[in-house]
């Protein structure tokens, strides 16, 4: 992997928060999760927690769970997730199937074909492609992939591994056996809270209340609200604007609304929105040009961590928004029609609506 514009926290020299994160996920993932994030610790922290508790521990299998990261990474154009998520479905032992997902053919298993269409479509009708006390893991499964999705888009190249040997079945499928005992551990619930210690949090959500997932999402907010202080009013505005009117799309036809909503702002707020819209809608198209028309001497590599995090977590909580309007928690067959659209997204985010966990 190499990571672009900030400088990661090396492992041997990481301390407090990171090296906790560091060494849980080594243990329980296989390898130090996120060191992307890792300059700032609260959101490297937060995504961390939110994975873990949705996708590595529960009740879902952990192979259904993993098809629907490369299901999900796959709409949003992460060629360095799809990659990486292909070689975990490897690591459970479903060759096939991994190589099905990475090549978008569809599972010969219809519970997990219906479950991969679920995921792929940020805006997905119908009832739930699975039991509705699943719903905490699979919904943070997927809203914890958007989320990594941006964030390794924006921060990373797409290769994996040295000379992209990930492109060869055959790499992938060793990379998945040195994987297998990690993945096939059973993990407690719960056990990456103590990394939440003393950061701020918010309200859990409805669809994960009372759950350890519940509680990793709510500080992942609130720890990418951070990254908010970085624009102006007007430029969160922008950006909640943008954001409000996507319908889910990629590439997203709203990103012209938003490059117009920019020429609104005063230059000097533009690059910041800029960067976050991009992080949100398109975070495939962040260039140097990007980062440095924004970049000064008094920005630094957790403030381009933050801002990149609030963009897409504002992202996040707009294909939130779709996904659950077509279900009520407990009613699994009933599909309420969609809220209107507009821009409520942004007030989730917002600072002083953050509370520290203790």
């Amino acid at each position: 992997m190499s990571i672009r514009y900030i400088a990661a926290v090396p492992r041997r020299r990481a301390t407090g928060r990171v090296a906790e994160v560091y060494a849980q996920s080594s243990a329980d993932f296989g390898q130090p999760a996120f060191q992307m994030l890792s300059p700032a610790p609260e959101v490297h922290a937060a995504a961390w927690a939110l994975l873990r508790e949705s996708e590595l521990v529960g009740r879902a299998p952990r192979v259904a769970k993993e098809a629907v990261a490369v299901a999900v990474s796959a709409a949003n154009g992460c060629r360095f997730c799809l990659d990486a998520h292909a070689i975990l479905v490897h690591a459970t032992g479903e060759h096939e199937l991994a190589e099905d997902l990475l090549h978008g053919r569809t599972p010969a298993d219809p519970a997990l074909a219906g479950l991969v269409a679920w995921a792929k479509a940020t805006d997905p009708p119908g009832a739930l492609p699975f039991p509705v006390d699943l719903a905490p893991e699979y919904l943070g499964t997927v809203l914890s992939t958007h989320f990594t999705n941006r964030m390794f888009s924006t921060l990373t190249t797409e290769t994996l591994l040295p000379g992209n040997l990930q492109r060869s079945r055959s790499v992938r499928r060793v990379a998945g056996r040195t994987l297998a005992g990690a993945v096939n551990r059973t993990l407690s619930a719960g056990d990456s809270l103590p990394l939440l210690a003393e950061l701020p949090s918010g309200a859990e959500p409805a669809w994960a209340a009372g759950t350890a997932i519940g509680t990793a999402y709510a500080a992942l907010l609130a720890a990418s609200a951070r990254g908010g202080t970085l624009l102006g009013e007007d430029a969160t505005a922008a950006v909640a604007g943008a954001v409000a009117e996507w319908d889910g799309a990629d590439p997203p036809h709203g990103f012209a609304l938003a490059q117009g909503l920019l020429r609104w702002l005063v230059p000097a707020d533009r690059p910041a929105a800029r960067l976050a819209m991009l992080a949100a809608l398109a975070p495939g198209r962040l260039t140097d040009a990007d980062v440095a028309a924004w970049r000064t001497k008094d920005h630094t590599d957790a403030d381009l961590v933050r801002l990149l995090a609030f963009g897409a977590m504002t992202a996040v909580l707009r294909i939130e928004e779709l996904i659950t309007d077509h279900f009520a928690v407990g009613r699994p067959d009933e599909v309420p029609a969609a809220r209107p659209v507009t821009p409520s997204v942004i007030p989730a985010l917002s600072p002083q609506r953050v509370t520290t966990r203790r």
